[in-house]
């Protein structure tokens, strides 16, 4: 039953293969199935061709950090504040600020409710 959900998700990508939200869904469906490599294939796809999905920054910045790929998670964070600061879009740049913060070291454990 688990793959149920992700052979539907290929087949409806097969007939619309630029639907960025398809293309999301999968990613996530991957991570959840543990397909870190298919997921992480599929978040950079996104990145790199769907550069205004912004949902999309935050999930592949946790994936790199749960990578040991810090840096890597700083700067996807960084583009996505960018992208969302065009957008206007206070409620996800809010996220990814958070996260940076957090990966960057910035406030402590602590700090995390603040």
């Amino acid at each position: 039953m688990q793959t149920d959900r992700l052979h539907k998700l290929l087949e409806f990508l097969e007939s619309e293969p630029n639907d960025e939200f398809l293309q999301y869904a999968l990613a996530t469906e991957y991570l959840r199935l543990n397909e870190v490599d298919k997921a992480l294939q599929y978040f950079e796809n996104l990145v790199a061709n769907h550069p205004n999905y912004t949902g999309t920054y935050y999930h592949l910045g946790k994936l790199y950090e749960t990578l040991q790929r810090k840096d890597e998670a700083l700067k996807i964070y960084q583009q996505g504040m960018t992208i969302t600061r065009q957008k206007r879009d206070n409620h996800a740049l809010s996220e990814l600020q958070s996260a940076y913060n957090q990966a960057a070291g910035l406030y402590d454990d602590d700090d995390e409710d603040y």
